[in-house]
C-alpha cells in the first residue's frame, strides 16, 4: 500500500502473526488495537476460561535487545489501567481469570515471523 509507514506496517504484521498464534492455540480474538485516551491494547483474547491482554512488540532485529524488554514497569502499569477500562466497556466479557502476556516478534529470515509469547508476564 503506497504511503504506508514502514514502522507501522512492521507492527501490524507482528500483531497479525500473534493473532494467528493465539488462534492456533485455541483462543478467540476479542479486540485488536482497542484505544482510549490513556492508550491502546494491542490484543485481547479469550481461551480456556482466561481473558488475556497481550502487548505485542515487533522488531526487525534483536540488535538492540529482545522486543519483550521494551515492556517497562511503567508500561505494565498503563496496561493494567487499560485492561480495567476495557473491562468497564465490555461487562459481558467479565468472569474467569485475567492474564497479561507479552509477545515478541522478529523476522524469521524467510519472509515470516518468529512469535514468542511470554504468558503471565506480569
Amino acid at each position: 500500500m503506497a504511503g504506508t509507514d514502514p514502522r507501522r506496517q512492521v507492527g501490524t504484521d507482528g500483531e497479525d502473526a500473534v493473532a494467528r498464534w493465539y488462534g492456533a492455540a485455541g483462543y478467540e480474538v476479542l479486540d485488536r488495537n482497542w484505544r482510549v485516551r490513556e492508550g491502546e491494547l494491542d490484543l485481547v483474547v479469550r481461551g480456556a476460561g482466561t481473558l488475556v491482554f497481550c502487548e505485542v512488540k515487533t522488531r526487525r532485529s534483536d540488535r538492540f535487545g529482545l522486543p519483550v524488554e521494551a515492556v517497562t514497569l511503567r508500561k505494565q502499569q498503563r496496561l493494567r489501567v487499560l485492561a480495567g477500562r476495557w473491562l468497564e466497556a465490555h461487562a459481558s466479557a467479565r468472569g474467569g481469570r485475567l492474564r497479561f502476556d507479552v509477545a515478541s516478534v522478529v523476522p524469521d529470515g524467510g519472509g515470516g515471523w518468529i512469535v514468542s509469547v511470554l504468558e503471565a508476564a506480569f
